[in-house]
């Protein structure tokens, strides 16, 4: 059996999120709400779990550390050593403000880069990757709300239920 989505197309934010609750009540599955602006509460509402993306974050930036520091001990040690004053080529913790600079810039460029990255394709946003379109105006001033549908009869039921609640009309 596959599963479908209806989708019911609202005017007010309001409208929508006590549509979320009374949807559930009826055991539909309110499966994603499309809004041209963020609603507070609507994660809540919809069940939605805490998002990994800091992680993600926190990992590029490591990475980007990392590599700085790598970059740092082969071209000090490996690639160019110098002595300069007697000094140790890489030594942290007796030459730090001059790893400083050179460690956070690479940290903050890996962990944005990947996070854009991360973020095209989470949301399916490649280059010459169609858009999924469900109305033109949820992106300026309509609520898009989208309902699990297994069978025709929940179809019937699901547009209804929107319907009543308040959907300008349902796909």
């Amino acid at each position: 059996m596959s599963t479908k989505i209806a989708y019911g197309i609202f005017d007010d934010d309001d409208v929508v999120m006590h549509a979320i609750p009374k949807l559930q009540e009826k055991k539909f599955k309110v499966v994603d709400v499309i809004s041209p602006f963020p609603i507070h509460g609507l994660d809540h509402a919809l069940g939605l779990k805490r998002t990994r993306i800091s992680m993600a974050a926190f990992m590029y930036g490591i990475t980007g550390t990392s590599l700085a520091l790598l970059m740092m001990w082969y071209m000090n040690i490996w690639d160019w050593p110098m002595d300069i004053g007697g000094k140790p080529s890489f030594a942290l913790y007796k030459n730090l403000p001059a790893f400083i600079p050179v460690t956070f810039e690479s940290t903050v460029l890996c962990a944005a880069h990947g996070m854009v990255i991360t973020f095209y394709l989470r949301s399916k946003l490649l280059p010459g990757v169609e858009p999924h379109v469900i109305d033109v105006r949820a992106t300026d001033d309509r609520f898009v709300m989208a309902i699990e549908v297994k069978t025709d009869a929940d179809k019937d039921a699901a547009h209804a239920a929107m319907k009543a609640l308040g959907a300008m009309y349902v796909k």
